[in-house]
């Protein structure tokens, strides 16, 4: 009884907040979304928030994200202020193709898509749903993020008002990266981005979502981004989540490839005291390809979570997966690695790799690499690494004429150069060297 007391009280918060939502959305959203919502708030409030005796939760406790009594994103202004005080947070190469979003809401105020060709359909997801391309948002959202497992899917779900809307239609190319900026600020707010991405075939583009946030109070980001990939289309996708020190970060990232289609993707977890990033990517026709790398840097009071699954459901697909991490203090971190190769899936080639370096004795990681095969004709490759800078190489680089404190920089940054050199966007591999060398109170000199 007492289980069943605290869970309700838990949950209070948001079933208030959602018939508050409710209310105030009744004559704008479409009736087929008010029933997407309700069935995925009925859904949360079965579920509830994990707790660490699930298996997939099990390193995680989410209970300071239950316990909190955060407000609404409605309920709270200063959104003009806080986006000049955010401002510098558009990349270089976005500047005329960026969306920002202060506290879940859209601003068109503070966005530019000038740099867009006219065939590119980008708009905030409320005004999306007025438009045109209901129907087309209607069939796909929620279908491939479920949300009858997953407890922040639902309670995201529940939540549907605003995002962001990405329509790529056959053959378009967009040459600007397409940035989606999330900024929470003005109080212990909580909000629930929501972004949903088709491409059809032939086309390509690059999507970067940013998420920021101040850093002298809690406040909490459940995000859910929903892919689909066509034909031969091709995504590059860059994820840089460096939320606020007391801020916590939940996300869902949900991808669909059909034939021949490429999905690249980077995500970057610098910051939030608690981040968890359930990552799936789904190749449903043969010679589809993806590419699924990360890095994580945390330091004392932080804990970064991620879990991924790439799904192999048809012959002849390529899947890559590189995740490193970077742990110093008393920080923690999760890798939780899925591969799973369907019986229909012949010559599948994949390959996961976790690396972790601990640069402090107090640092903890749990990784868990997975290969699920059903097929016989297969590449398939796995395995997770923890460790603390080589001696031997230490003492290479000091034979050189190093001191101490350059060789262990050297060595670090060499470590996450890895999955960093592989971007392509110029103002987010310069952004991570020079976090890298903030986080290693050193210069660029230091590591050349």
């Amino acid at each position: 009884m007492m289980t069943q007391a605290t869970e309700a009280k838990e949950t209070g918060l948001y079933l208030e907040a959602y018939e508050q939502l409710r209310q105030r959305t009744a004559s704008e959203v479409p009736s087929w979304l008010d029933r997407l919502r309700a069935e995925a708030l009925e859904k949360f409030s079965e579920l509830g928030f994990p707790a660490p005796t699930l298996e997939e939760w099990r390193y995680t406790n989410v209970a300071p994200i239950a316990k909190a009594r955060f407000v609404p994103s409605w309920t709270v202004d200063g959104a003009e202020e806080a986006g000049r005080r955010w401002a510098d947070r558009v990349y270089e190469e976005a500047r005329s193709s960026v969306l920002v979003f202060v506290n879940g809401r859209f601003r068109s105020d503070l966005s530019s898509l000038a740099a867009l060709p006219r065939e590119a359909v980008v708009l905030g997801l409320a005004d999306a749903l007025r438009s045109e391309h209901q129907k087309m948002i209607g069939e796909r959202l929620a279908r491939g993020a479920a949300f009858d497992r997953q407890h922040f899917a639902a309670l995201n779900t529940a939540f549907i008002a605003d995002g962001a809307f990405v329509y790529l239609p056959r053959g378009v190319r967009v040459e600007a990266p397409i940035q989606l900026l999330f900024i929470s600020d003005s109080g212990p707010v909580m909000s629930f981005p929501r972004v949903l991405v088709v491409a059809e075939r032939e086309s390509e583009a690059t999507l970067i979502e940013r998420y920021v946030g101040a850093a002298d109070q809690p406040y909490f980001t459940d995000a859910v981004v929903e892919i689909y990939i066509d034909e031969n289309a091709h995504l590059e996708h860059y994820k840089v989540q460096e939320e606020g020190v007391q801020g916590f970060h939940v996300a869902t990232t949900w991808v669909e490839l059909k034939r021949a289609a490429r999905y690249h993707s980077t995500t970057v977890t610098l910051g939030a005291q608690l981040a968890r990033h359930n990552i799936a990517a789904i190749l449903t026709e043969e010679g589809g390809e993806c590419r699924v790398d990360g890095l994580y840097m945390v330091d004392t009071g932080q804990h970064a979570d991620t879990h991924s699954l790439i799904e192999h459901r048809a012959p002849r697909c390529t899947s890559f997966q590189l995740y490193k991490g970077i742990l110093d203090g008393r920080s923690r971190g999760v890798f939780n690695g899925r591969i799973y190769v369907h019986r229909e899936a012949q010559q599948t080639d994949a390959y996961q790799t976790n690396r972790n370096l601990m640069l402090s004795n107090e640092a903890r990681v749990d990784t868990k690499p997975q290969l699920e095969i059903f097929a016989d004709d297969v590449k398939c490759s796995h395995g997770a690494t923890v460790g603390q800078l080589e001696e031997e190489e230490l003492f290479y680089l000091r034979t050189r004429g190093l001191s101490f404190e350059k060789a262990r920089n050297l060595l670090t940054y060499g470590f996450a150069e890895e999955v960093v050199e592989k971007i392509a966007v110029d103002s987010i591999r310069e952004q991570l060297n020079e976090v890298i060398l903030n986080r290693l109170h050193a210069t660029a000199l230091d590591v050349r």
